[in-house]
């Protein structure tokens, strides 16, 4: 149980850091809410994410391995924004406040802020096991 809230802590910190430096582009939360409707939210968006890297996107990195190895790994990207928008089409149909606008330039680089900030975060944290 501890290691889910910690992945769902990595997961709410990275996306919040994603929707600061793509302000235009990732929009998380309502302007004007209150604190701690934020952090819902950012806690509910998290959560939505984990299960959708969870489950799909393995499925989905099976399906497209022969272009992840043509592109030497970097079809990745394009997944991880796949799974970027897919969270923000789930959160829409939720009714969470989180929005991602345009999947090349907003998905792809606000992925890429997502896997930096996670790694690091992954590095510091304890992983919850013990």
């Amino acid at each position: 149980m501890r290691s889910i809230a910690i992945k769902i802590l990595v997961n709410g910190a990275a996306l919040w850091v994603a929707a600061l430096v793509l302000q235009d582009g990732i929009r998380l939360g309502e302007d004007g809410a209150p604190l701690s409707k934020k952090l819902g939210t950012i806690v509910l968006v998290a959560a939505v994410f984990g299960l959708v890297n969870t489950f799909i996107k393995p499925v989905l990195k099976l399906f497209s391995l022969p272009f992840i190895i043509l592109t030497l790994g970097l079809f990745t990207l394009v997944i991880n924004a796949l799974m970027l928008q897919l969270t923000s089409w789930f959160a829409d149909k939720l009714g969470l406040a989180f929005h991602v606008q345009d999947f090349f330039w907003d998905a792809v680089l606000g992925s890429i802020v997502i896997t930096f900030v996670s790694m690091i975060l992954n590095l510091v944290l304890p992983d919850g096991k013990g």
